[in-house]
């Protein structure tokens, strides 16, 4: 009987406390019910538990499933140049060579007792009609003098080449525009950040392929939306590519523009 009362759940010691009394009073209910609602709350936490570590398990092989290589897709470059307007007129060719002057090298007398003339100087007459020089040669008869132009010593900068938007012979990689591809796929590298992050996009570059075939002006037009590390890599990699054939125009090799789209994707 001891053992009955000291179980405040013990069926027998809740019909002793509430004898005579209405049952249907909720503390009743409660110690009546109360093995079976501490066993109905740890099933619930149980199956709860379950449940979640199931759950994560899936999630996690589907995880495992999940191909995070970072993959170059190059099949949209459009590396064909446009056609040739016809109505433009070719560019001028280059101009001819400048016309040889007259002149007449003008040797300092030199005072010697045994001194034997071997380049007398020319005379005077000579002089008025010509041009004094370091060397003696024929002009052709159409060379004027102009004064000196730069700064003031008598030098003359050069223009800088003109660089060709789209010429008869437009600059290529070695190999073609497929060798270009697989050497972009071989070299470039995705950055961790933006791998991390599931950045991705296309990169828009402008660069000059120069007369002797190297690549120089490497500049950005478009970037990958948030990413400038993908539009260094992609820079990095142009810079690094060997010398193209350089493109020509009227039979000459010339400056010109090329325009590559290089596309980031994660796949």
């Amino acid at each position: 009987m001891m053992t009955n009362w000291n179980s405040v759940v013990d069926d027998a010691r809740n019909d002793i406390v509430f004898e005579g009394r209405n049952q249907q009073y909720g503390a009743f209910e409660l110690r009546r019910k109360y093995n079976w609602t501490v066993t109905l709350i740890l099933g619930c936490m149980i199956g709860a538990l379950a449940l979640g570590m199931g759950i994560k398990a899936v999630l996690g092989l589907r995880g495992d499933d999940i191909d995070k290589t970072a993959v170059l897709d190059m099949t949209t470059i459009d590396l064909t140049p446009p056609p040739a307007d016809k109505n433009e007129p070719p560019p001028p060719p280059p101009p001819p060579p400048p016309p040889v002057m007259e002149t007449v090298k003008f040797v300092p007398p030199v005072i010697k007792d045994d001194a034997v003339e071997t380049d007398p100087p020319p005379p005077q007459d000579k002089l008025a009609e010509t041009n004094v020089s370091t060397v003696t040669q024929e002009g052709d008869g159409d060379a004027v003098v102009v004064p000196s132009e730069g700064n003031g010593n008598g030098v003359v900068e050069e223009k800088p080449p003109e660089i060709f938007t789209v010429v008869e012979e437009m600059p290529e990689f070695p190999g073609g525009p497929m060798e270009m591809m697989k050497y972009i796929q071989k070299n470039i590298q995705y950055p961790q950040m933006a791998k991390e992050a599931g950045l991705s996009g296309k990169c828009f570059l402008k660069f000059v392929v120069n007369g002797n075939g190297n690549i120089s002006d490497v500049t950005v037009l478009k970037g990958v939306p948030g990413c400038q590390e993908c539009d260094k890599e992609a820079i990095r990699v142009v810079k690094s590519m060997p010398n193209w054939k350089a493109g020509k125009q009227n039979g000459r090799t010339v400056p010109v523009f090329f325009n590559l789209p290089i596309n980031f994707q994660l796949k």
